[in-house]
């Protein structure tokens, strides 16, 4: 069974970054299954059916973010830019930038 998460040659990377592939490739994943299960929710016209969706999607928000912070604990200078992001008020793109500038 082949994989596309490898761009390079997998005997030639370390564990590490092949766990770091294989996480990043799960981020992804659960990203596309949230966005497909608001989709499916959108256009639900049965309550119950779209309560189990609206709890599926929630488990996969729940596994993005376990993803998501196993790879900012990867990758510090990420941890720091995203602390200027994540979870404040204000213009996202300012806080983008200052975050940039905290890892330049």
């Amino acid at each position: 069974m082949g994989f596309d998460q490898y761009h390079e040659p997998p005997q030639e990377l370390t564990q590490k970054v092949r766990t770091f592939a294989r996480m990043i490739s799960s981020l992804i994943e659960e990203a596309e299954a949230i966005g497909w299960y608001e989709q499916r929710m959108s256009v639900e016209k049965d309550p119950q059916a779209k309560a189990i969706m609206k709890s599926a999607q929630g488990e996969e928000f729940k596994h993005f973010g376990m993803d998501l912070e196993f790879l900012l604990r990867q990758k510090k200078d990420w941890r720091a830019e995203l602390k200027e992001i994540l979870f404040t008020t204000g213009d996202i793109v300012k806080a983008g930038e200052k975050g940039e500038k905290k890892v330049d």
